[in-house]
């Protein structure tokens, strides 16, 4: 198996006997995973956010660590230290829990900014410096990390540096009332059942060749350009201070190539960026004072640069804004009055 399209299906498959309806964010997941990328799930207590996570590092045969976010943690504790052996007189490094394939940071808000720096190194250039030395981390290396959105008490807000280091942002959403009831159900068949049943079902050998069919997917100019100006309308929107960043730019394009290949497909079309848009871009936005009083979101950001940028072959009307749309028509927008 070394296509793209049938790593992720057998990954979401065997994802599925534990999890139910777990099917759009195991996609994203695997996108990062075929373009080395790193992903920050977010949802309230109880959705199963680090069981997806180990669940999908056991399918893919990945050596899974996972690293309880605490206000004392130290980023000792995560990248590791030396340690001084009486026996020998000597010092022995010590990894920390970063050397895995797959990192799960859970609650990492919760971390201190000092702690969380700690995992700047290793997602944006995939080494660690211990004591003076740089050790390179294991290939594949992916961090999920977790994050409870209710919970403020005792959390420090990631900065913009380390949000922009990972790829995508995704949220783990209730499920549906039919899904729960598939959930309960199954958990009452087997109470046991959890990550320890799945099985490995892609090598190391499947992902590197999968990877390598992603960089040879086709993206036409017309396509890159609709991408880049989506990233560009983002520093533009009068609701926004800081826009998407290039290393935005990098991880949309690698992403949507990912979705393509997925998709069973050598080219990227312009319903790849726009699926990818909110995932690639909210979290990298940072919004204005007013917008923060108006409860405007980052996502509500994000959905009206794609109604404001026309993708190749669309229609320059349609997709304006609406007031522009209206302006150009000679009426007024609705303002909701």
């Amino acid at each position: 198996m070394t296509d793209p399209a049938g790593l992720h299906e057998a990954i979401d498959e065997e994802v599925s006997t534990v999890l139910v309806g777990s099917g759009d964010v195991v996609e994203h997941l695997s996108i990062a995973l075929l373009t080395r990328g790193h992903v920050l799930l977010e949802g309230v207590p109880g959705v199963a956010k680090t069981t997806l996570a180990n669940v999908f590092a056991r399918a893919t045969g990945l050596e899974y660590t996972r690293i309880q976010m605490t206000p004392d943690i130290l980023p000792a504790d995560v990248t590791g230290s030396a340690v001084y052996r009486e026996g020998t007189g000597e010092f022995e490094l010590r990894k920390g829990p970063v050397f895995a394939n797959v990192v799960v940071a859970d609650e990492i808000n919760r971390a201190t900014p000092k702690a969380q720096s700690a995992l700047l190194e290793a997602m944006a250039e995939r080494q660690v410096s211990i004591e003076g030395e740089t050790l390179a981390l294991p290939d594949p290396f992916m961090v999920v990390a977790t994050q409870n959105p209710i919970e403020m008490e005792g959390t420090f807000e990631l900065p913009e540096a380390q949000r922009d280091r990972f790829q995508q942002k995704l949220t783990v959403d209730l499920p549906e009332r039919t899904a729960e009831r598939e959930i309960v159900d199954r958990f009452d068949d087997a109470p046991s059942l959890g990550p320890g049943d799945v099985e490995r079902v892609v090598s190391p050998s499947d992902i590197q060749s999968a990877r390598e069919a992603v960089t040879g997917v086709h993206v036409d100019d017309a396509v890159r350009e609709y991408l880049l100006d989506v990233v560009a309308a983002t520093r533009d929107h009068p609701d926004v201070v800081h826009g998407a960043s290039p290393r935005a730019s990098i991880a949309f394009l690698n992403t949507a190539k990912a979705r393509a290949a997925i998709d069973g497909r050598d080219y990227v079309i312009p319903d790849d960026v726009k699926a990818l848009a909110e995932p690639v871009l909210i979290h990298r936005l940072v919004l204005g004072t007013d917008a923060d009083l108006s409860d405007v979101t980052p996502a509500a950001v994000v959905g009206s640069v794609l109604e404001s940028v026309t993708p190749p072959g669309g229609d320059p009307d349609r997709s304006a804004a609406p007031a522009d749309r209206a302006a150009s028509d000679g009426g007024v927008a609705d303002d909701g009055a």
